[in-house]
């Protein structure tokens, strides 16, 4: 007698079938792992400490602090379920707080959250999962996938305010084979309902808002903590190279910015571009932003190369609107080509390819900004 296959498309009974799920302490995981235990898994909860917690941290909107390894903790317990946490603070600072910083020092936008599931939560937590032999590794992610003869496909989450496949297009064929992501078919609210059922301390726990290791969203402070020389004094040009002003610092700008410049003019200035190699932030109206080209680099490409030749979608920073754009692949980079102007693109930040089919918007994979 043959198996049908289950909730996460594999063909086992789910009393036979192992699942590690990754435990942050907020709700979205908790629930989750309510969910697999619910459906009669074996679940194995892993909690990752990733920084060492300060006073600062301690009190702000993140994950992965203290008290959220306590709220995993709390959930496990209230589950059912075998609870592990893994001391990550070194594989952390080397994969994902050394390379936010430097980023910064390049003149760059970075964005750790991917950084973070490329290396330490898609990478060595898949390995720990595998070393478990777990069936399959589960997260709270809002991303959607859907799972056909073996092959797992990623799509964006049916609830656009909660969908997460931008900071997932880094994600490979291996890991992504492995993975399931439960939430993406659900709205938050209900998210937070079956938490309610399942009688989670969690439930109501607000979202967490910041970077983790970021207290309170002050990203110069962070890098001053690592690289206090990093404030140097520089020049603010013009479009013309005329210089009409003096910065503290190129950290603390982002390419789009227009608060915080303190040089006025007749409109509007906006920050165009920042040149790490010469300290120097340029400034412009808002219509100088304007782009239509973009060179990436590091590129993760999850379909087969000829359903880029289409006309897809792409975005280019996590709150962006999908934008029409053609690509022309170069080996592991790409030019872009988009159908419509863009504004305050930046170095540091990822373009993520997506194409609709009736499933949704497949995630085609992605690449990083540099120009």
């Amino acid at each position: 007698m043959s198996i049908k296959k289950n909730s996460i498309g594999l063909n086992k009974d789910p009393k036979d079938t192992t699942v590690v799920v990754a435990m942050s302490g907020g709700v979205d995981s908790s629930t989750v792992a309510g969910i697999m235990k619910d459906q009669g898994y074996k679940v194995i909860g892993i909690t990752l400490k990733l920084y060492d917690d300060t006073k600062e941290v301690s009190k702000s909107k993140q994950c992965c602090a203290g008290q959220d390894i306590l709220d995993a903790k709390r959930v496990a317990d209230r589950l059912g379920i075998e609870h592990k946490i893994l001391y990550y603070q070194n594989k952390f600072k080397l994969g994902v707080i050394d390379g936010f910083v430097e980023s910064y020092l390049k003149g760059e936008t970075p964005i750790p959250c991917i950084q973070c599931n490329q290396t330490v939560k898609f990478k060595d937590l898949f390995q720990e999962s595998k070393n478990l032999n777990a069936d399959a590794l589960i997260t709270g992610h809002y991303v959607k996938s859907i799972t056909t003869h073996n092959e797992t496909n990623m799509y964006k989450a049916i609830d656009e305010n909660r969908d997460q496949s931008y900071f997932l297009f880094n994600t490979t064929r291996e890991q992504l084979n492995y993975l399931r992501f439960p939430l993406g078919s659900m709205l938050k609210n209900e998210t937070r309902e079956i938490a309610k059922r399942f009688d989670l301390n969690v439930a109501d726990k607000p979202d967490s808002q910041d970077i983790c290791f970021v207290p309170n969203g002050d990203y110069s402070s962070v890098i001053e903590k690592y690289r206090p020389d990093a404030y140097q004094k520089g020049n603010i040009k013009d479009i013309n190279g005329k210089v009409i002003g003096v910065h503290e610092g190129i950290i603390n700008f982002t390419i789009g910015q227009r608060r915080g410049i303190k040089v006025s003019d007749k409109e509007p200035l906006y920050v165009i571009d920042i040149n790490a190699e010469k300290n120097e932030i340029i400034v412009g109206p808002r219509k100088n932003l304007a782009q239509r080209k973009i060179k990436l680099k590091n590129l993760n490409i999850l379909c087969d190369p000829d359903e880029l030749k289409k006309e897809i979608s792409v975005k280019v920073r996590s709150t962006g609107k999908l934008l029409k754009a053609n690509v022309d692949l170069d080996k592991d980079s790409a030019s872009i080509k988009l159908l419509e102007d863009e504004y305050g693109i930046s170095p540091g930040q990822a373009c993520v390819f997506y194409y609709k089919n009736d499933n949704g918007y497949k995630v085609l994979g992605g690449g990083w900004i540099v120009k």
